[in-house]
């Protein structure tokens, strides 16, 4: 039986696609009080919403610092005044270059840093510029990393940086849309689903360590907000398509990041 003094509550929101920078914001306002109504230590929004991921056939205004700084700010005051950190997916410019990013704000309302998109999608080549370097963050007792999107689903070495480094849960923002024709899935890890839900559960168990994916709700998506448990087994997934706010408690002692810690390096293989 679990101590209660190990459990912590995360949220993850899955919000609608915001129809608007200014609409996101509001959107974003909402759903870290309503988390924090729910008695969540944390929540974490999807990839760059704010002010909405500039997916093809999406008409987002050109990157504004100001708007973004402004954005922020009116998040971390929420956020102190309710006492919950956020882990906020955002873009941000760096050196007149667009960053795909994870801001982390702590319960104070103060701003703990970014977590830049390292590992871009060949098809992101033309809008975001890949970051530099891996953090850990600290919310209260907890340790977290953050891995955004791509680099999570198809490098599983970013998960295992983080847990190395003592993270006990890895905070996954990503977006994944309906495609023409795609599989429509109404339950977790459907066989005749992509492997997408499947590495889920793989990036937890490989590293002994929570992992927590979330998206935007919409229709028909390929994939939704889940919770993974240290063993790979799932928690709670939001049902598709579906707004809200997805709560999971979890046993911090739980996640002890064992397997992450066993990881060798291959040696180098010399051949005749």
């Amino acid at each position: 039986m679990s101590d209660m003094s190990n459990l912590y509550r995360i949220a993850l929101a899955t919000p609608r696609f915001p129809t608007s920078p200014a609409d996101s914001v509001e959107i974003a306002l909402h759903m870290t009080a309503e988390a924090a109504s729910l008695g969540a230590q944390i929540v974490c929004f999807p990839e760059c919403f704010i002010p909405g991921y500039r997916r093809p056939g999406v008409n987002i205004p050109p990157p504004d610092q100001s708007f973004l700084n402004s954005a922020w700010q009116q998040i971390a005051e929420l956020a102190g005044q309710r006492k919950i950190a956020v882990v906020l997916g955002t873009e941000r410019v760096v050196d007149n270059q667009l960053r795909a990013s994870a801001l982390i704000i702590d319960r104070n309302g103060q701003f703990a840093g970014f977590q830049d998109k390292v590992q871009v999608d060949p098809s992101e080549d033309n809008l975001y510029t890949p970051g530099i370097g891996r953090r850990i963050f600290s919310a209260g007792p907890m340790r977290f990393g953050v891995v955004i999107c791509h680099e999570g689903w198809r490098y599983p070495e970013t998960v295992r940086a983080a847990a190395r480094q003592g993270a006990r849960l890895v905070f996954h923002p990503h977006y994944a849309w309906p495609e023409e024709d795609s599989f429509r899935p109404e339950t977790f890890a459907d066989p005749r689903n992509s492997f997408h839900e499947k590495a889920m559960l793989c990036r937890a168990a490989e590293n002994t360590c929570y992992f927590a994916s979330v998206n935007y709700a919409e229709p028909g998506s390929p994939t939704t907000s889940a919770v993974a448990a240290a063993d790979g087994s799932l928690i709670c997934y939001q049902p598709y398509g579906q707004e809200g706010i997805l709560i999971a408690e979890i046993d911090l002692l739980a996640a002890t990041g064992d397997l992450a810690h066993r990881f060798k390096p291959h040696a180098n293989v010399n051949s005749d």
